[in-house]
């Protein structure tokens, strides 16, 4: 359903993940809406996504998701547009602050599918409304209007704006036209590859991000942090720190100890200057090699293969790794007494509020967080760690703060994918896959106080992966996993738990094909059970020229997802030539998302997946030393750069009707697993342990 709020402007709103009944009552003390200054809005949008017309000619959404990248401004803009056909530079998109119900969660690849029908709905309203008005003051049939371009035209040609509009609109409750969303046959924005809204604030530095912003008295601040993760101050020494110039405080945090200065610069001078005593973290005895073998002793067993069947398989590492967000985190904090006001890109704007105001002893309806754009997360902004950090400082310090915490920072106190191992087994029998079975473990987050053992413990359970080994007709499927409790900080990370199993599965999908002797391509097909995935395998076999000659040293990989009501294959061509310095030199995917609002955002998500894969497989990974991470910037945490980028990528978007499905993450698994299969094919090796360099 679709709600008017009362306003003197044409404003609507439609519920998100929330219970009819109260949004249907939403009202509340008259407050000034985000976007133009001369508009007031009665109403409340808590739950809701509300659209407003200004008298400007403006329609602003007020979008209760975070842009990190992915384009979902671009991508609700568009639906929007469509329905109410409005020119695309006409709409705006801020985004919602955090609320205090409703559904707010920017992640699982679920923002453009959870909004796609409410969007519509609300724009479609809002035009029969628009249209309604206008026909009222032409005193015309309102069937004999149309709309365009943030117009509505009468067939005589007298043309009125929205933003004209928008006063007697407000008043419409009864449409004299219909306020359904558009058949696909009718689309003319949705589906049209078409170029991001913010993409020049991008590339000329308009667009503002948390390091941007101005707050009233907020000075940079930085933090020394512990050589170890989980390790704690025994004592500092601030007084060298304390009379360096520019430097207004030095505050001891739980994380470590925070300065306060005029500039960045003089923050992190005086950070150096601080003499600190730490105490070991609870891990600081433990590396690589004993989290490995912990996690190999957690991987539950796998049961009896069925009588006279071959077995293909192996065991399978995957280091840590971090997010590494290109924006490293940045929150400004204003804590005051009896309020605070938080700025910072959030995932989850409601759960982090709710945290802050705990942490820092305040209702939650004292604090505020704007949400802010953010440059990159791949889940990194799920979590919070920067915008607590800050509101805590700033309490201490009795002053806004802006915070930053440096690339070394995150990459060594930050949140990560978690290491795992995995034992997988395809038993096979007279030409056919009997039976395929999935173990696996991995480090799981565990604190003192909360029942763990500092030092870390192993779980095993019994319970179904959440991988997707029923992709194929492979027979009798089993699964258990197990943990490692580690007191360390992690995260889910781009694609989750299906970038390390699905890329596990598809390596023993390739080895099972080879075993039998059969093409991967034609095991595959024959094996897959959905259509939709055998109609994506085709078209990168197709495109790629699959199984065409290469030179020694060169060769071809394939693998395929289906994940979020979405699908893609991916065809990669491999240079590995010198197997240490391996390069893929071409990319071909192939997904099916439903409806591809925007396929030229989608073919982003894409080439970023491909990067994901081509960089967990071959290059990127964090080392534990003593309980401390070795990585400290880009130039160790080798993440694929320029030179590692194939020569040659080509998405291919599948067309369909059906309502969009999920894009941001699904590329990962297929892309991560051709490009292991690739190499193995390349260099006659079975990789087993991922980056392969580690």
């Amino acid at each position: 359903m679709v709600y008017s709020l009362a306003a003197t402007t044409l404003t609507v709103a439609a519920p998100l993940g929330c219970d009819t009944s109260s949004a249907a009552g939403a009202e509340a003390t008259p407050h000034r809406a985000e976007g133009p200054s001369d508009v007031l809005v009665t109403g409340t949008d808590e739950e809701m996504l509300v659209l407003e017309v200004t008298a400007a000619n403006r329609v602003v959404v007020r979008l209760p998701r975070v842009e990190v990248g992915q384009g979902v401004t671009t991508a609700v803009a568009m639906m929007i547009a469509e329905e109410l056909d409005a020119r695309l530079a006409d709409v705006d998109m801020p985004l919602a602050e955090a609320r205090t119900e409703g559904n707010q969660f920017t992640g699982g690849s679920s923002s453009v599918s959870s909004l796609y029908g409410p969007a519509r709905q609300l724009a479609a309203t809002a035009r029969a409304r628009l249209v309604t008005a206008a026909a009222r003051r032409w005193h015309l049939p309102a069937r004999t209007l149309r709309t365009w371009n943030t117009r509505v035209i009468a067939p005589d040609g007298r043309t009125a704006t929205y933003g004209s509009l928008t006063a007697s609109a407000a008043g419409i409750r009864r449409t004299a036209v219909s306020s359904k969303p558009k058949p696909a046959s009718r689309h003319r924005v949705i589906g049209r590859p078409t170029t991001r809204i913010d993409a020049r604030d991008i590339v000329t530095g308009t667009a503002r991000y948390t390091g941007d912003l101005t707050v009233a008295g907020a000075r940079p601040t930085v933090v020394a942090r512990p050589p170890t993760l989980g390790g704690k101050v025994v004592s500092v020494d601030d007084r060298a720190a304390r009379a360096m110039p520019g430097v207004h405080a030095v505050v001891r945090i739980a994380g470590g100890v925070a300065v306060v200065a005029e500039t960045f610069h003089h923050a992190f001078r005086a950070r150096d200057a601080l003499r600190v005593t730490w105490a070991p973290g609870p891990l600081a005895g433990l590396s690589d090699a004993a989290i490995r073998y912990r996690l190999i002793a957690a991987v539950p067993r796998l049961g009896p293969p069925p009588r006279g069947s071959a077995q293909v398989g192996g065991e399978f590492a995957f280091a840590f790794v971090s997010h590494a967000p290109m924006e490293v985190l940045t929150a400004v904090a204003d804590v005051r007494p009896h309020s605070a006001e938080i700025w910072f890109s959030s995932q989850s704007p409601m759960g982090a509020r709710d945290s802050i105001a705990s942490a820092i002893g305040l209702p939650e309806s004292k604090v505020r967080v704007h949400v802010v754009r953010g440059g990159g997360s791949f889940g990194r902004r799920l979590d919070h760690d920067a915008a607590l950090e800050a509101a805590l400082i700033s309490k201490a310090a009795r002053q806004p703060v802006k915070l930053m915490w440096s690339r070394a920072d995150d990459l060594r106190h930050g949140r990560m994918r978690p290491a795992s191992h995995h034992r997988v087994r395809a038993s096979h029998a007279r030409g056919r896959v009997v039976a395929f079975a999935h173990a696996t473990a991995s480090v799981s987050e565990s604190y003192e106080g909360q029942g763990a053992s500092a030092q870390g413990g192993i779980r095993a359970a019994a319970r179904p992966l959440p991988s997707d080994s029923g992709l194929y007709n492979f027979g009798r499927l089993s699964g258990d996993s197990g943990s490692v409790e580690l007191a360390m900080p992690l995260g889910a990370w781009r694609s989750v738990d299906s970038g390390t199993t699905r890329t596990a599965e598809e390596i023993v999908v390739d080895e099972v094909a080879a075993s039998l002797g059969k093409d991967p391509v034609a095991f595959r097909r024959a094996t897959l059970r959905s259509k939709t995935v055998k109609a994506v395998l085709d078209k990168v076999a197709a495109a790629g020229h699959w199984g065409r000659t290469m030179p020694d040293g060169h060769a071809q990989g394939v693998a395929v997802h289906e994940e979020y009501d979405s699908c893609v294959a991916c065809l990669v061509e491999i240079d590995a030539g010198d197997p240490r310095n391996p390069r893929v030199t071409r990319v071909v995917m192939a997904a099916d998302v439903g409806t591809a609002v925007n396929p030229r955002g989608l073919e982003a998500q894409l080439m970023g997946t491909a990067v994901d894969g081509i960089s967990t497989v071959l290059r990127a990974g964090l080392h534990i030393d003593r309980g401390a991470v070795r990585e400290g910037s880009f130039a160790d945490f080798r993440y694929a750069r320029q030179r590692h980028a194939p020569l040659h990528f080509e998405a291919h978007i599948m067309p369909s009707r059906r309502d969009p499905g999920g894009a941001g993450e699904l590329g990962v698994p297929a892309a991560a697993g051709a490009v292991a299969n690739a190499y193995a094919r390349a260099t006659g090796t079975t990789p087993r342990r991922f980056p392969i360099d580690f």
